[in-house]
Order: C-alpha cells, then sequence, then structure tokens
C-alpha cells in the first residue's frame, strides 16, 4: 500500500488533501504525493494515519520524536531534510512550520479567506487594539471574533486564551468557528514569537497594523533586530490589495514603511508626528479621552472611555482599519462610544475611595513609562506605581523596567510570574537599575501584601498603578499556575481598609 492510501486511513469524513498540491516547494520520498486528512506537530496526539510534523523547536527537535510518532499511528513525515532513519514516506520543505501551519488552513478550509482579517502585531497595544475593531465592527452590525491575550472569540462563545497567537492548528479550528457562525471579520493579535513561528502561514491578511515596535522578548529573539525583523513578517501575510497600517510617531513601527509600501497600499497615523491620518487630544480625564482626528472626509471628534494618548494611538489603528473596511465616521464614532475599557488595560477600580486605582498589563520599560505618564496627566497628587518582572523571561528589561520606574513619585518593586526563578533575585536585578536620584524602592516580595501596602500609602488625590499582570486570573510560581487576580485583591483590599477607616473615602 503507497503512501497515499495510508494517509487516507484517517477519516473518510474528510476529503484527502494533497500536498502536492499545496505546497510547491515540496519534494517526496517514498513516494509520489501524500494525501492528507489529519497532521499534528506533537508525537503523542498523531492517530491512524496522520501526518507528523517534524518541527523544529526552541528546546527540541521533533525529528526526535518520529519513533513516538510512529508508535501513535503516524503514517508520513513532514520535515526540512530526509529523516534517514523515519522508515516512512516524507514530504520535505523549505520551511516546516510554513508548511505545517498552510496543511492545518487547508484542512480547515481555509476558513480566512472567508473572512475580512485584520492582524495586528506591536509589543504593546495589540490586544486594545484589537478589542476597539471588534468593537467598532460588532456595533455596526458586522459580526466579529478575536483572538488575541485575553480571550479566543468565535463571535458567540469565548474561551481564555492560553497564547496570544495561537498554534497553528487550534487558530485554523477558532477561524473555522468563526465561518460557521456566521462571523464576517477575525481580528488577530500576531505576537513576534508567532510570526517567527510562521503559527499563521496560510492565512491572508486583509489589513496588518504595527502599533509600535519597542525592545521585548530578548530571551528569545536575541536582539533587537531580529525582533523588529519577526514583527515585520506581518508585512508579508497581507494579501494582494490589502493594506498595512504604520504608527509614524513610534519608530521601530516606522522603520518598515519602506518594506511595507514596497509590496501594499501603506497608511501612516500619527498623534506626534505628521501622517496620513492625524489625530490630537482635546480632554483628558480618568475615565477617558476625547480627541479629533482628520480622515479623507475632514475632521471628527471621537470619545473613548480610555485613559491615555497611547490608547488613542491604539484608537487611531483601530479607526484606519475599518475605514478601510468601509465602515463610516458614524459607526465608527459609536463602535468606540460602545466599549468601556479592556480588561486589564488602564482599567480603573473605584470602590469609593479618594484617590485613583488603574491596573494595567503593563509589564515592557515603555508601555511602563506611557502608563505612569497617562495616569500622571490626570493625577492632582503623586503617582505611586507597583510592578515587577517575569521570571524566566528576558532579563535584560530589568533595570529598564526601573528607569520607567522612577518616573513615578512612590514605587513599590514585587513578584509578578516568578515561574522557576527565585522572586528575590528577579527583585534584586530590577532594584539595580535604581539610580541615587531615584525614588527609593519599598521592595515586598508577596504581591497581595504589596497591593495592600501601595493602597494604604495612598492619599486623596493620589494615583495608584499595578502594573504588570493586568487581565490575569493567576500567578505562576514555579510549575504551578495559583489563583491571583489583581482587580478582585484591589476590591477586597479598599473595602477592608475602608471599614478600618485607615484609607480616605
Amino acid at each position: 500500500m503507497d503512501a497515499l492510501h495510508l494517509m487516507m486511513y484517517r477519516s473518510a469524513c474528510v476529503q484527502p488533501l494533497s500536498l502536492r498540491r499545496i505546497l510547491s516547494a515540496a519534494s517526496f520520498i517514498g513516494c509520489a504525493d501524500i494525501a492528507v486528512t489529519d497532521v499534528q506537530e506533537q508525537s503523542s496526539r498523531c492517530r491512524a494515519g496522520s501526518l507528523f510534523a517534524a518541527l523544529p523547536g526552541t528546546k527540541s527537535h521533533g525529528r526526535d520524536f518520529v519513533v513516538d510518532a510512529v508508535r501513535h499511528g503516524a503514517a508520513a513525515i513532514l520535515a526540512e531534510r530526509p529523516l534517514c532513519s523515519a522508515g516512512l514516506p516524507q514530504c520535505v520543505v523549505p520551511s516546516a512550520r510554513r508548511a505545517y501551519a498552510e496543511i492545518c488552513q487547508a484542512l480547515a478550509g481555509y476558513p480566512a479567506r472567508k473572512l475580512g482579517t485584520i492582524g495586528v502585531t506591536g509589543t504593546n497595544g495589540k490586544t486594545t487594539t484589537t478589542w476597539m475593531i471588534q468593537a467598532i465592527l460588532e456595533a455596526a452590525g458586522r459580526p466579529a471574533g478575536v483572538l488575541g491575550t485575553i480571550h479566543y472569540s468565535d463571535g458567540i462563545q469565548s474561551m481564555p486564551s492560553a497564547l496570544t497567537t495561537p498554534d497553528a492548528q487550534t487558530l485554523a479550528h477558532w477561524l473555522g468557528r468563526m465561518v460557521a457562525n456566521g462571523t464576517r471579520y477575525a481580528a488577530m493579535e500576531l505576537s513576534s514569537h508567532a510570526l517567527d513561528q510562521c503559527r499563521a502561514g496560510g492565512v491572508g491578511l486583509d489589513i496588518a497594523v504595527v502599533t509600535n515596535i519597542t525592545q521585548d522578548h530578548f530571551d528569545y529573539h536575541g536582539t533587537f533586530d531580529a525582533y523588529r525583523a519577526a514583527k515585520a513578517r506581518i508585512i508579508d501575510l497581507v494579501k494582494r490589495g490589502g493594506l498595512v497600517i504604520l504608527n509614524n510617531d513610534d519608530p521601530g513601527s516606522r522603520s518598515l514603511w519602506e518594506h511595507a509600501a514596497g509590496q501594499h497600499r501603506t497608511v501612516t497615523i500619527g498623534l506626534e508626528t505628521e501622517a496620513d491620518i492625524e489625530a490630537r487630544i482635546v480632554r483628558e480625564q480618568p475615565s477617558g479621552t476625547e480627541f479629533c482626528v482628520r480622515l479623507a472626509g475632514g475632521e471628527s471628534v471621537f470619545r473613548l472611555g480610555m485613559a491615555g494618548r497611547h490608547n488613542v494611538s491604539n484608537a487611531l489603528g483601530a479607526i484606519a482599519a475599518c475605514d478601510h473596511l468601509g465602515l463610516s465616521v458614524d459607526e465608527i464614532q459609536q463602535g468606540l462610544d460602545s466599549m468601556s475599557g479592556v480588561p486589564g488595560r488602564l482599567e480603573r477600580v473605584d470602590c469609593g475611595q479618594a484617590f485613583n486605582v488603574f491596573v494595567d498589563y503593563a509589564h515592557t520599560d515603555d508601555a511602563l513609562r506611557h502608563v505612569i505618564g497617562t495616569v500622571r496627566q490626570v493625577t492632582s497628587g503623586r503617582v505611586i506605581v507597583l510592578f515587577g518582572a517575569g521570571g524566566d523571561r528576558d532579563r535584560t528589561k530589568r533595570p529598564r523596567m526601573a528607569h520607567a520606574a522612577a518616573t513615578a513619585d512612590s514605587v513599590i518593586v514585587t513578584s509578578d510570574n516568578p515561574r522557576r526563578e527565585a522572586p528575590e533575585q528577579i527583585l534584586g536585578e530590577i532594584v539595580a537599575g535604581f539610580g541615587e536620584a531615584d525614588p527609593t524602592p519599598l521592595v515586598i516580595v508577596d504581591r497581595e501584601e504589596a497591593i495592600e501596602r501601595a493602597l494604604e500609602i495612598a492619599e486623596p488625590g493620589d494615583s495608584v498603578i499595578l502594573a504588570g499582570k493586568g487581565h490575569e486570573k493567576f500567578q505562576v510560581v514555579g510549575e504551578e499556575r495559583l489563583p491571583f487576580d489583581d482587580v478582585a485583591i484591589c476590591r477586597q483590599r479598599l473595602r477592608r481598609l475602608a471599614q478600618q477607616d485607615r484609607i480616605p473615602a
């Protein structure tokens, strides 16, 4: 029995897929073609007739698991070079990750081709921008799903996300659910890891938005140039006739202009620089921002239930995307008006106290600096910031986080997600980044105790920022994910302190 028939064994319900037809650069060993009805990147998930994708990884390589894949029923192998010991028909391709993603999309019936697809990448702002796009589309009667850091939604049902951008198979699955539900658009966060690993291969984008590119994830990418190159890959996913939106205020995003404009129509947005679509802030308050935007039809006023210039920048990306999709100014205005905010993104916690409390996901120095600057604009008293840094992640950003935090008036350094690192070691590396002229940080390892202390020292007119974890409902300590919710803990502590008359009301 040749490989073609072996692969057809998987399921009579799925139309077999010819790899020769969809992978033009593929070569075959032990067969003329392979017909696929199932593909897996984890050997333990293979079943009778599966194609096993031997993908390169950061810690191991799929080729080391071929024997296990065969034991579980794999009938053929996808790899980047011939595997002499495999003993099975093989499909050899230049990029196994890209081919795997393409196969996943093909097996799902290329659902992205039946949706309006908007991909958003950037160091900061991806979640807020995709939520804004979804809110605008939904308010205009255009059903939209979203895939990102907080959750995956098919337009009807949602579930908390494990990764900002799901693996290729999960991505194809959720896009397929959107199509089945009658959803018309998909707004997707595309992380640098996902772009580098080609998880969105086979997903053509109608619109790509690059919010900003500042330093992050050096533990994975190694250098800023490699990180920026990964972000730039979103441009290669854009379909012919698609649109690229770049933030002209950000040097990293702006640096992709030549790459983007050489392939696609490219539009720039700007709050502080000249751009194709420009904005100016009219009024800032803790509860939101009013701003004017100059579009082709003239200047229009928009209201956003979120504070911060960076959120106006995120809104500009969403406005530019929805304008390209043909929505009217009124529809875009109504969509932004309908948003009360994004969980864990400058989320206000109000229990009647006489000071502001904001919970924010800021976990890079650039994001932390922007959040502190934003909060200062709406604060008459002191800005108190509480933050930490994730364990087993980019250690080079820890002193930079300290530099950013030093722009606040009072600083508390505490645990974030320590993972397998000792929390004291992480906090020590952060504290080493503070200079003599900076505020002297208060170090409290236990995050819950640190939150209570931040609330205790706040006075009327102050603002407290709880940074780093945002929407997360857990804290990763060692290999465990322990229940932990900054917002819930903050509310609990505010109420208790109020009962004890230990905070001003």
